[in-house]
């Protein structure tokens, strides 16, 4: 796979953190995309979007738990999903993408836009401190409707 981060596009880095626009947010029903920013969860999910996967619009702990359209994974590989945590619990996990050779690119609050840092980065902050895991997208652009949600 060719590297992730060149392939993105300029205004990707200029997202704003906005806690409040998470999955299944009603400001992100009515205002779709990173237009207005979003948290963690949201900017991931659109990367992963841009390169033609069709990530679920779970929270944290939903997307450690799913099996219908995620997997977990021992090692990374470009576009998976890393959670990262004060404990091994996967609620409220960061949630980043690893863009390979140690990079995760990713969207918090202390940084205010998107961000890449290396795994001793999330290791040196207390609230990141745990990787809980990875997962893997496995579902294409058919597994979810439109706003996210689940056909029938």
């Amino acid at each position: 796979m060719e590297p992730i981060l060149p392939r993105l596009p300029a205004d990707i880095w200029t997202v704003p953190y906005a806690g409040s626009r998470f999955p299944g947010a009603a400001t992100v029903a009515d205002q779709p995309g990173l237009t207005a920013g979003g948290n963690c969860q949201l900017f991931a999910y659109e990367v992963l979007r841009l390169f033609g996967l069709t990530p679920p619009p779970l929270r944290s702990s939903e997307l450690w738990d799913d099996t219908d359209t995620t997997v977990r994974v021992s090692a990374p590989q470009p576009l998976d999903l890393l959670l990262f945590n004060a404990s091994a619990s996967a609620y409220g996990a960061h949630v980043g993408v690893w863009a390979g050779d140690d990079a995760v690119l990713h969207l918090c609050a202390e940084v205010g836009h998107p961000t890449v840092w290396g795994l001793a980065d999330f290791e040196a902050r207390e609230r990141y401190r745990v990787l809980v895991g990875t997962k893997r997208v496995t579902a294409s652009g058919a597994a979810w409707g439109p706003g996210g949600s689940k056909p029938p």
